[in-house]
């Protein structure tokens, strides 16, 4: 099974890196660009079979690992 985590940061929460992105789109002449939040993908391949075993699997990776849950949050995609 394959999974796909997005990671972001929670809303409030300051992004600098996002705002660096923005302000560079618009020096390049993308001035219709507003607020840009960034983040990061994550893909993994699972040997799980059962859904909801890979889903909680996941979530357990991202509460230990994956995501800084004080500051961000997770979305988990599954594909088989």
């Amino acid at each position: 099974m394959k999974a796909r985590v997005f990671v972001t940061l929670k809303t409030g929460v300051l992004d600098p890196q996002g705002k660096a992105i923005g302000h560079a789109l618009n020096g390049l002449g993308f001035r219709t660009v507003g607020e840009v939040r960034q983040g990061k993908v994550i893909d993994l391949d699972l040997a799980e079979k059962n859904e909801t075993a890979a889903r909680a699997s996941l979530r357990e990776m991202c509460e230990k690992l994956l995501a800084n849950t004080v500051i961000e949050k997770y979305e988990i995609e599954l594909k088989p």
